[in-house]
């Protein structure tokens, strides 16, 4: 195990109809005029943004809102907000949302106070300062609401890259499954994915002797595993999406990853795959973890040996990675570059893209570092 520091210090409020509390909870860290950041469509149609502005109201707190965030979200609408925020003198920005809302506020939180382009947190700068930020989360899946980390994609060229920093860690979140009952069994199934995705690429590790970190990742595998299917099969089972609402936070909190290398390689060629496609981000997760691992397999036998065993029961490390594409497949998630609009014909750009878009030195590292004929193989075997 390496050496490492751990701070968690988001406050995670729990259970049903906990959205009420969101104007007690920004006025107790200290904010007192919000920007409520969402994209639409489920949150106003459901009440939930009426009951969050209640919430407001009840605790004083002036709002400006900004709807409008797409899965993938842009770096179009960020501006929007950072110019939104500087105008109206906000000092605390309220996601209510999925993944997308709330990387899309901690964007715009970071950008607020940064005299330079937020775009440059994007490109490797660490955000250090940023206006507050709490979650009310409605969808189980990207982990943004314990993380540090926000996915954005520039729109000048399609980029789509990740910031990360404990600047923009949310002070709050707010956690109701049954905000979660609501959702399409295919959304569901993508929150699903990207969540054993987080767990998967802290799993794949370099590091030695990290077995309390190692069983932490399997028990929570195994439990996306296990509740999965129960709420594809009954959206309205309460218990299993509190289960797997609680594991997608667990999983990207870092308290999984600590200690540890991680590797991120599944993350990185997927971004390509949904900046270009717009795809939902776990479905394409669903086509390129299981490509991704049969490729880089063999630099770690026993690493995937070990979940293979641990987790699916399975003998072997391939029977392990086949296991787990079945299980995916059987919540509906997708299997090929062709189910998600991809081409082969596009593989060139993609690869272009992942390997040197956006000041990228020709490789991306991880568990293993690949370079453009790496990558350009692992897309080939999407197909």
């Amino acid at each position: 195990m390496e050496n490492f520091t751990f701070y968690s210090p988001t406050k995670f409020v729990f259970g049903k109809g906990t959205e009420s509390e969101a104007g007690k909870l920004v006025r107790a860290f200290g904010g007192t005029k919000v920007l409520i950041h969402y994209g639409g469509g489920s949150v106003v149609r459901s009440g939930l943004l009426d009951r969050v502005k209640a919430s407001l109201d009840e605790a004083g707190i002036p709002y400006v809102e900004l709807g409008g965030v797409k899965p993938n979200p842009r770096s179009g609408l960020v501006y929007e907000g950072i110019e939104l925020c500087r105008r109206e003198g906000i000092d605390f920005v309220l996601a209510v949302g999925g993944g997308s809302a709330i990387d899309s506020s901690k964007a715009i939180a970071a950008g607020t106070v940064y005299d330079g382009d937020f775009w440059d947190f994007y490109c490797g700068k660490p955000i250090e300062k940023a206006l507050p930020v709490g979650t009310v989360l409605t969808i189980a899946a990207a982990g943004s609401e314990g993380s540090g980390d926000s996915v954005i994609t520039k729109e000048e060229g399609m980029f789509k890259r990740g910031a990360s920093g404990e600047g923009i860690r949310p002070k709050f979140s707010i956690l109701n499954p049954e905000l979660t009952q609501t959702l399409p069994p295919y959304q569901t199934a993508c929150g699903i994915t990207d969540i054993m995705a987080h767990l998967y690429e802290r799993y794949l590790t370099n590091s030695k002797d990290v077995e309390v970190t190692d069983r932490l990742i399997e028990a929570l595998l195994i439990t996306m595993k296990n509740e999965g299917p129960k709420v594809i099969a009954d959206p309205n089972d309460y218990q299993a999406r509190a289960n797997i609402m609680w594991a997608g936070t667990m999983a990207h909190t870092n308290s999984c990853g600590v200690g540890r290398s991680q590797d991120w390689n599944s993350h990185n060629i997927e971004h390509e795959l949904s900046a270009l496609y717009d795809c939902a981000h776990g479905a394409g997760l669903a086509v390129t973890m299981p490509a991704v691992f049969k490729y880089v397999m063999n630099h770690d036998v026993a690493r995937f040996t070990q979940v293979a065993n641990r987790v699916w029961g399975v003998e072997t490390a391939e029977e392990g990675i086949d296991a787990f594409k079945d299980f995916l497949i059987s919540i509906g998630m997708p299997s090929t570059l062709g189910e998600l609009g991809g081409k082969e014909e596009d593989i060139p750009t993609l690869v272009k893209n992942l390997c040197y878009g956006d000041g990228r030195d020709g490789t991306i590292s991880g568990f293993v570092t690949l370079n453009e004929d790496d990558c350009t193989k692992i897309y080939h075997a999407m197909i």
